[in-house]
């Protein structure tokens, strides 16, 4: 998915500090409407990045949405648009997804199935919701690829994991390995991926690496993570430390997913579509894809830090975001450049 926001840019959310007595509170983070496209847009409700905690383990971008009614609307609808220095990871609950990208995958994303792309050096892709869907409801996460692969070769993968059952649960495991179940999608980066659903009233303990952190998005319903309520929509966070999650549901059920990683250890410049490492890489990944669609670069970009990176080597032999079938919708030009400069986060 694209971040189609006109000025894209972290803003600060507050989290909830109330904690039962003698816990330690959670660190919460709430999260903020976008609409994606204009007036009769699909809103999300985006939780990762903010100012006060850009990453959690390599995640860095996290956009829940729905359920919400499609019918005789757009929906998802995202023409072509470019990545870089990320994997993207769509997860859906209700709906159908047709993805499209520029390394000729075509596939369809389906509730309970992992489509992870790989950008790399630069993709680009599109993604549209069906015309059988009415009801549109998941999330798109991405994650940062560390400096020493995130040039390396654009990539798709698709993976459908078997659910796992207990007592009044059942997992997904669609990244990483937990609750006897491992993903073969292989990472850059140690990375946890699950989706849990708790009947009304069950409670599921789960052991974490104690080198990761984590964080909780619910979905729906209500939950108590370690004794503490989160609401719907936010995102819980946990540091390092192999504290054991008890997640429990109230008497309605609840849904939720489960991230985590090892702290990424490194700062990004992440702006619009683009993770990078440098205001002079984004501004230069931006220069390349207004080139290839034919778009207007806009302004020139701003001085050079002293040190700063060197810019992307633009000195390729193919699209730097690859070939796109001439018969789609017409690509996305790049917003415009922030008139500051692109501070590294992380």
């Amino acid at each position: 998915m694209s971040n189609l926001e006109v000025r894209p840019e972290e803003v600060v959310c507050a989290g909830d500090p109330d904690s039962p007595e003698g816990a330690e509170p959670l660190e919460l983070l709430e999260p903020r409407d976008v609409p994606l496209g204009g007036p009769r847009a699909m809103n999300v409700r985006r939780t990762l990045p903010q100012r006060r905690r850009s990453l959690i383990g390599a995640w860095c971008f996290l956009d829940h949405y729905g359920p919400q009614d499609i019918s005789g609307r757009a929906g998802m609808n995202v023409p072509r648009h470019p990545h870089t220095g990320l994997q993207t990871v769509s997860w859906l609950f209700t709906g159908e997804i047709e993805h499209r990208d520029s390394t000729g995958a075509h596939a369809m994303v389906r509730p309970g199935e992992l489509n992870l792309m790989t950008a790399g050096s630069g993709i680009s892709h599109s993604e549209f919701s069906t015309p059988e869907t009415t009801i549109l409801h998941g999330a798109q996460l991405w994650v940062a690829l560390p400096d020493a692969t995130r040039g390396s070769s654009p990539g798709f993968e698709h993976y459908r994991p078997e659910p796992v059952v207990g007592d009044g649960w059942t997992a997904r495991v669609f990244l990483g390995s937990l609750l006897g179940s491992t993903s073969p999608v292989a990472t850059h980066t140690p990375l946890l991926g699950v989706e849990i659903l708790l009947d009304g009233g069950a409670s599921l303990t789960v052991e974490p690496d104690a080198g990761f952190e984590h964080g909780v998005l619910l979905d729906t319903g209500a939950l108590l993570l370690n004794g503490q309520d989160v609401p719907a929509g936010h995102l819980a966070y946990l540091p390092p430390g192999g504290v054991p999650l008890t997640l429990t549901a109230h008497d309605g059920g609840a849904r939720l997913l489960l991230i985590g990683g090892t702290p990424l250890g490194e700062q990004i410049v992440m702006w619009w579509n683009f993770v990078g490492r440098s205001h002079e890489e984004i501004v230069e990944y931006r220069r390349i894809w207004q080139e290839e669609i034919g778009a207007p670069a806009g302004r020139a970009p701003l001085p050079a830090a002293e040190g700063a990176a060197a810019t992307p080597n633009t000195a390729v032999h193919r699209p730097h975001f690859g070939p796109f079938p001439p018969d789609q919708s017409p690509a996305l030009p790049a917003p415009t450049l922030p008139n500051a400069r692109m501070r590294p986060r992380g």
